[in-house]
C-alpha cells in the first residue's frame, strides 16, 4: 500500500465514484446520483475523500461537517481490497479533517443489516448508540 493516496474528489471523478459505489457500497441512497454528488462537491469540495492505489479508485468516504457535527457516509472499499487498511486510512483522513474544522464527535450512517460494516466500525472505535434512532424523510 505504499502507493495509497487519499485526496478530495473533483467534478471529474464523479462518474467513477458513482460506478464504484454500485460495485463496492452496500445498498444505495436516494442521493446516489450525479446531481446529488455534484451538489456535495460544489458545497464542500473537501468532503468526498477518495483512496487511490497506483491511480485506481479503491475506496471512498464522505466526511461532512455542518459547522456543528461531523458525519460519515459512504465508507466503501473495493471488495478485492478489503482488510488491507484502506478503510482505516480513509477514516483517519476524515477524522483529521474534522479535527482541523473544530469537530468534536463523528457519527456514521451504517445500514442496520450490514454486519460486515458493523465489525469494521467497531474496530475503528465507533459504537452504536441505541438510545438514538434516526428518522428519515426523503425530500424528493
Amino acid at each position: 500500500m505504499k502507493d495509497l493516496r487519499i485526496r478530495a474528489a473533483t467534478a471529474d471523478d464523479l462518474d467513477a465514484v458513482l460506478a464504484f459505489w454500485k460495485a463496492a457500497a452496500e445498498g444505495t441512497s436516494i442521493s446516489d446520483d450525479r446531481d446529488g454528488v455534484e451538489r456535495l462537491v460544489a458545497r464542500d469540495p473537501q468532503a468526498l475523500l477518495l483512496a487511490e492505489d497506483a491511480g485506481d479508485l479503491v475506496g471512498t468516504v464522505i466526511a461532512g461537517f455542518d459547522g456543528w457535527r461531523c458525519h460519515l457516509y459512504r465508507l466503501a472499499v473495493r471488495p478485492d481490497r478489503r482488510r488491507q487498511g484502506i478503510g482505516s486510512a480513509l477514516l483517519a483522513a476524515a477524522e483529521e479533517r474534522f479535527a482541523r474544522l473544530g469537530g468534536r464527535r463523528a457519527d456514521a450512517m451504517v445500514l442496520t443489516d450490514n454486519e460486515r460494516a458493523h465489525h469494521a466500525w467497531r474496530a475503528a472505535g465507533y459504537a452504536p448508540e441505541e438510545q438514538w434512532r434516526r428518522w428519515v424523510k426523503p425530500l424528493v
